[in-house]
């Protein structure tokens, strides 16, 4: 039997209410867990990207200067 067949005759609230609240009080702890981890990775990976940038910015940063002031020595 398709889950289609099983929820046929039933009514609306039962179909559009009742299961989904079952559902996330059966899996909430999992859905928690996994959406708890996804926004922890993107927070990770967000704060990497923003320390390798401004390590990048510095470097050039730091080299634009120091290469400016060696050529004037010249």
């Amino acid at each position: 039997m398709a889950v289609r067949d099983v929820l046929t005759g039933l009514p609306w609230w039962v179909k559009w209410i009742a299961v989904p609240v079952i559902v996330l009080v059966v899996f909430g702890g999992l859905i928690t867990t996994v959406i708890s981890i996804v926004v922890g990775l993107l927070f990770k990976v967000l704060i990497l990207v923003a320390l390798v940038g401004g390590l990048v910015y510095v470097v050039r940063k730091f080299m634009s200067s120091s290469s400016s002031s060696s050529r004037g020595d010249w």
